[in-house]
């Protein structure tokens, strides 16, 4: 029986060998940098000779190594390969990126595209300004759906019951004051994100950041990513970035929409 997951027991073909590995390579985080064979084991919910026989295969694969001095486990850098391997098959960045540019051109803010990976949305493509941006978010940042601006903005293009029992099953977290978490409110945020063609988040995860989004959707008229411009508090009010920002995400992200259904179309 699996330790990570007894689902997967009536599923032959499911390797649960692969799912420890998998799971000892996400282990590592911003929190857990380094870790011990004890703390693999308790961060993944495995037996520490599993733990052992995992480590062992990711050390000698090259994507984990014990430090000399403190005998502590930590990811190399081969463990980039994997997911820049994705960034670097994602089509959809490909088409984005042109338009993510002239976004940042046109708006004077930084400019990202996120795809969704259950309840988050994931940093695939940023294009960074020259001002101040109080938050950093690299590619490979997530960030949770029901309060930001780019998952709200997927929500809304979901059909909306489909986009509340979504909603009904996340962990609604408030990380700020200003963290809507009751989720009548919140799908109040997406009948007027729908309504509006984009979505919003003030201060709602980040005090002093503030982002303007819209989706984009593919052939099956379906969202597949966002689109969002960063407008710190410190230089836009919510009405401002309203006016002057929101159009030209719009454009962008209908741009980018436009684009990928031609190329679904041809392939």
């Amino acid at each position: 029986m699996s330790e990570l997951n007894e689902d997967k027991e009536v599923d032959l073909l499911f390797n649960q060998s692969l799912e420890k590995g998998l799971a000892v390579l996400r282990a590592f985080s911003a929190k857990r940098r380094t870790m011990t064979l004890a703390e693999v084991a308790e961060a993944t919910g495995i037996t520490k000779s599993s733990a052992q026989r995992m480590i062992y295969t990711l050390e000698k694969l090259g994507y984990v190594r014990k430090h000399p001095l403190t005998r502590r486990y930590q990811l190399t850098l081969r463990a980039m390969q994997i997911g820049f391997n994705y960034l670097a098959a994602d089509t959809l960045i490909d088409v984005a990126n042109p338009f993510l540019s002239e976004l940042t051109n046109v708006t004077g803010e930084t400019t990202n595209l996120t795809e969704p990976d259950d309840d988050e949305m994931v940093y695939v493509a940023r294009f960074v300004c020259t001002k101040f941006v109080p938050i950093h978010m690299p590619i490979g940042s997530r960030i949770p759906m029901y309060c930001t601006g780019s998952g709200r903005a997927y929500l809304s293009a979901l059909p909306r019951d489909e986009a509340l029992e979504r909603i009904a099953k996340m962990d609604l977290i408030e990380y700020t004051s200003h963290t809507l978490t009751d989720i009548g409110e919140i799908g109040q945020r997406l009948a007027d994100a729908q309504r509006n063609g984009y979505a919003t988040n003030r201060e709602e995860l980040f005090i002093g950041d503030m982002t303007i989004a819209a989706p984009v959707i593919d052939s099956q008229r379906r969202p597949v990513a966002a689109v969002h411009v960063v407008a710190p508090t410190s230089r836009w009010t919510l009405a401002e970035a309203q006016e002057r920002l929101a159009p030209a995400v719009i454009d962008c992200a209908r741009g980018i929409s436009n684009s990928i259904r031609t190329l679904e179309l041809i392939s």
